[in-house]
């Protein structure tokens, strides 16, 4: 089945001009605006770029089925629209999937690659598809409480519930279609073949307590892609940019900073 046309996505750009460009994806069911408190500190040193996958937050709501793969040609059209033939790359949850597909197949657009709290195959992929039939049922509503349960630890929804409620806001907000159509693609998705191909210099963050995408998911792209990198954040579960804001900037810094080292990826067999 040929992949659907790629559609122009909802997008801002932060920073200045003339610096190197970051692009940040976001997860299932939220928009650009989880990653707020990462814009300050990133944009005085690159040129922020944040948009709104397919089916979420200000970008049209096209006809289902959706896959991995449209996800990633809607952010190549989007390049493409503002003419940035290389860029970096951060993305979390279904945002570093993203960029696991774009590492493996447009590697030439990649330069450094940083994936958060994500997997290259659901650890139970017949979960998104049952979610995807409960929300078009039932609405975002059913599913809210137990996904946000899943995003934070208790210590933090306990000690931060404005943020908390801020983020199921977004949660609920999202299109019930474009949210249950991404749900299926994650369900069908499975990257993991493709990892080798990466060979931007990539940093793999992980959730010491992250229930959506346990460490070993991280531990499996880290150990396939060549030359990857693996830092596990403590005392934070999915949503680790928004529970730990300052380590993870850290880290995505550091990782931007350093001088890349491409690494060849292995050839083909024949």
């Amino acid at each position: 089945m040929a992949t659907a046309a790629p559609i122009d996505l909802h997008y801002r750009v932060d920073g200045p001009s003339s610096a190197p460009v970051l692009v940040l994806s976001h997860a299932l069911g939220l928009s650009m605006a989880m990653w707020d408190r990462q814009v300050a500190p990133l944009s005085r040193e690159f040129r922020v770029v944040r948009y709104d996958h397919r089916g979420h937050g200000g970008s049209p709501v096209p006809e289902r089925p959706y896959r991995i793969e449209d996800l990633g040609r809607d952010l190549l059209h989007m390049l493409d629209r503002l003419a940035l033939e290389r860029v970096s790359f951060c993305g979390l949850s279904l945002g570093g999937m993203v960029g696991l597909w774009l590492g493996a197949n447009a590697p030439e657009r990649v330069d450094r690659l940083v994936v958060c709290c994500t997997a290259a195959r659901m650890p139970r992929p017949e979960d998104y598809a049952e979610r995807a039939k409960v929300v078009r049922a039932k609405g975002m509503a059913a599913i809210a409480d137990t996904v946000i349960g899943r995003w934070f630890t208790p210590a933090f929804q306990a000690r931060q519930p404005d943020v908390v409620a801020g983020i199921k806001a977004l949660l609920l907000a999202t299109p019930v279609e474009g949210y249950a159509a991404t749900c299926e693609a994650l369900a069908a998705m499975d990257l993991r073949d493709d990892l080798p191909r990466i060979a931007a210099s990539t940093l793999v963050i992980a959730g010491a307590e992250d229930k959506a995408t346990p460490p070993e998911h991280a531990e499996e792209i880290a150990g396939r892609i060549p030359a990857a990198e693996l830092v596990v954040i403590p005392e934070t579960a999915h949503l680790a940019n928004i529970e730990q804001p300052e380590a993870v900037t850290t880290r995505v810094l550091s990782h931007l900073r350093a001088p890349t080292q491409h690494t060849m990826p292995p050839p083909n067999e024949p």
